[in-house]
């Protein structure tokens, strides 16, 4: 957060911490209150808290509003959803329709976007369809991080700490010039550790599984050579050995969505858990070429990103099998225990674009080409041959796009601006897949094909008007674009499914401003969007595999709601809440429900074992969330005491597309607290604490083998101290 003195009336010219926030949500540089779009920042100490304990990009959920994440792979491979609308698909080669930005890069592949957080200046979230600036796969919405960029002067930080666990965090950077005034650097570097703290009560081994190492570099060049012109190269690598997400058979209490009694978060009761695994090793390189022609910018952005990655899991979650006893806990009606990895893959980018503020007229214009390749290994292991490879399928695919787009604004009057922007987008995949070894003993498949292509028109339309000198209104209407999607997890089908393009209208208005008389900030906005042909993901059922679907239709509408306050000197408090009310509209859509004897709520389909699932709510998409800060602090010799407490709700969400009364979590409350002493820009020391009332909840399930769940993390306690320079 860029922080200035507030403008306005005499009253607000006292400086205060509520100052200007800066966003470039529309790919250049604007107070959030001018952006006709909902937009949500988080920098700053809010930033630093969440973080803390070795948090993973899921430690946004639920505090930003209208944004939940969570993922079954664990500390990678997230799945995030704005509004309601995201994407179960648990495939290497998922589209989702929540882009991952960073650093002007987009980051296609689900695992890229499990790069962890570290020397971060800010985290922006844009809701609804972000095509014309964005592209493709964006109809949900964009996270979009800013990576602390080289300083021409010499600075630098360092923090560390340890918590419950043994969880280990260090984290530093070192910036400044290499050539005064021409070649600036920077260098940041993270650390990070957590024991295993799970123990197997089926072997009766202790720590065996949740722990994890990762480590990840980034360094940064600035040239500058003349005033007009710069060059920014941006060099980053992370490595990940760690564990997957464990997954708890028959936790969940049949015909509620309680756990069952005696269930602990400690234990686990794995025949596998000794070969569970999950590695991850990405890196890449991006070029910022910028050059000022006094007016209009140019701007190119070079990028090439790669990751390869291998989880292997136990995904029964349980041990033996009804007809191989002995067997549990509960109901065991076969085991599973499988492996995906990426042996191979490649993103290049490439965009380029001029933008620049003519007097009343402001413009983007430019275009984005985009080209990946991606190998997928899925892989079966008999559990009860001592995890001995039973099967084995893979999958290959291509994909281009290319892209132009414009994007304008125009000043009507000093009180009114109009602008509006048009994006043509054309993709093309080419993809192949083959299951050479069945753990069912069928034969090998051939192989399957598939090349679907697609074009399409994104625009949105949109208005700002200052009602006052402190408040702005908007509106806007945008369309989004998904391209087709392809899944081909042959290890336990035999076709490929295929969903068509999707396409999205929305329509947003609101209020953006600040109430100097208060020394606060607010942002306010309603929505509405209709789906057409949305993309869903019938996730597991009768199998361990997906199956993409086009439900004819989805709708969502709600509103959300952010403010920042400081009401007296050194009290800061921020506020945060949504609601999203999401429905399929599809009457002739139906699903398979699970297979692992849960109660399904949803009527009948027409063919015997399917429930139609129209006016069911989308996947983990809660009606409510709510967020909340407050941080104050005491004057003490050269320094102060402070304290601060963070706090995350969201309401019922349901793991799939049909509904039952076990494949669901009736809500989530985290908090968090900070409580230490610092001397500004010198030393931090402050005691932490992550879900302090140590909140149960379930976070998702497995359903094709029984009434298996994924809980979230354990309350950690820990210490942190922090050194700038």
């Amino acid at each position: 957060m860029t922080v200035l003195a507030m403008a306005g009336t005499a009253a607000a010219q006292d400086t205060t911490e509520i100052g200007e926030v800066i966003v470039t949500a529309q790919k250049r540089a604007q107070n959030i209150n001018d952006v006709p779009v909902a937009v949500t920042a988080v920098s700053g100490e809010k930033l630093d808290a969440i973080r803390s304990s070795g948090g993973d990009i899921r430690i946004f959920s639920a505090r930003v509003p209208s944004l939940t994440l969570e993922s079954s792979f664990g500390r990678t491979f997230p799945r995030p959803y704005i509004r309601g609308l995201g994407n179960t698909d648990f495939d290497l080669n998922a589209s989702q329709p929540v882009s991952f930005v960073y650093d002007e890069v987009v980051m296609e592949t689900p695992v890229l976007k499990g790069f962890p957080l570290f020397d971060i200046d800010q985290v922006e979230v844009l809701k609804g369809p972000q095509g014309t600036l964005f592209g493709r796969n964006t109809p949900a919405g964009v996270l979009k991080f800013a990576s602390a960029r080289p300083t021409q002067t010499f600075e630098g930080y360092a923090r560390a700490s340890l918590a419950t666990f043994q969880t280990v965090n260090v984290e530093g950077a070192v910036s400044g010039p290499i050539v005064e005034g021409v070649l600036a650097g920077r260098l940041s570097a993270l650390v990070q550790h957590r024991d295993h703290w799970v123990d197997n009560g089926f072997t009766g081994e202790k720590n065996v599984l949740e722990g994890y190492d990762q480590w990840a570099i980034r360094g940064q060049l600035l040239w500058t050579p003349t005033e007009a012109f710069s060059a920014l190269l941006n060099l980053h690598y992370q490595h990940l050995d760690g564990t997957p997400r464990v997954f708890r058979a028959n936790i969940i209490e049949k015909g509620t969505n309680n756990f069952v009694d005696g269930f602990e978060r400690d234990t686990i009761y794995h025949d596998a858990a000794s070969r569970a695994v999950q590695k991850v090793e990405s890196s890449g390189a991006n070029l910022v070429l910028t050059y000022d022609f006094g007016g209009p910018e140019l701007t190119s952005i070079t990028a090439y990103e790669r990751v390869d990655t291998y989880s292997r899991a136990d995904i029964d979650g349980g041990y033996g099998a009804v007809f191989a006893p002995p067997s549990g806990p509960g109901l065991i009606p076969f085991p599973s225990e499988s492996a995906d990895g990426i042996p191979f893959h490649g993103q290049f980018t490439q965009e380029v674009r001029v933008a620049g503020d003519n007097g009343a007229l402001g413009y983007t214009v430019g275009a984005f080409y985009f080209n990946e390749s991606i190998k997928i290994d899925s892989y079966s292991y008999n559990t009860l041959a001592g995890g001995a490879q039973d099967g084995f399928a893979y999958q290959n695919q291509k994909t281009e796009s290319w892209a132009a787009f414009a994007n304008l604004d125009y000043d009507v009057s000093e009180a009114l601006n109009v602008g509006g922007g048009i994006r043509y987008s054309k993709d093309s995949k080419n993809f192949l897949a083959q299951r050479t070894q069945s753990p069912f003993g069928a034969p090998p498949t051939a192989i399957l094909r598939a090349s679907p292509d697609s074009s399409e028109v994104s625009f949105n339309l949109n208005a700002t008007y200052q009602a006052t000198e402190d408040m702005n209104l908007y509106a806007r209407v945008s369309r989004g674009y998904r391209a087709p999607s392809i899944q081909g997890r042959l290890v336990f089908g035999d076709t490929l499914s295929i969903a068509d393009k999707e396409t999205v209208m929305s329509y947003e208005a609101g209020v953006k401003g600040v109430l100097p008389s208060a020394r606060a900030r607010f942002d306010a906005a309603v929505f509405y969007y209709n789906v057409n042909d949305m993309q869903i993901t019938a996730v597991g059922g009768g199998a361990n595999f997906n199956r993409l679907l086009n439900a004819d239709k989805a709708v969502g509408y709600g509103f959300e709601f952010n403010a920042e306050a400081e009401p007296v000197d050194r009290l800061l408090l921020t506020a945060g809440f949504s609601y999203n009310n999401t429905e399929i509209d599809d009457p002739a859509l139906f699903t398979q429900p699970c297979g692992g004897g849960c109660t399904v709520l949803d009527p009948a389909g027409p063919i015997a074992g399917t429930v139609r699932i129209d006016g069911n709510s989308l996947p983990n998409a809660p009606k409510w969330i709510a967020n909340f800060t407050a941080g104050y602090s005491w004057p003490v010799a050269s320094g102060e005491i402070f304290v601060f407490t963070d706090w995350a709700y969201r309401s019922k969400i349901n793991f799939f597309l049909y509904e039952s009364a076990e494949f669901n979590d009736a809500k989530l409350l985290e908090g968090g607290l900070r409580l230490g002493w610092r001397a500004p820009e010198t030393w931090e020391v402050a005691l932490f604490g992550r879900n302090i009332t140590n909140d149960r909840s379930l976070e998702g399930g497995i359903d094709f083998n029984n009434l298996t769940g994924f809980v979230n993390d354990p309350r950690t306690i820990g210490i942190e101290v922090k050194a700038d320079f």
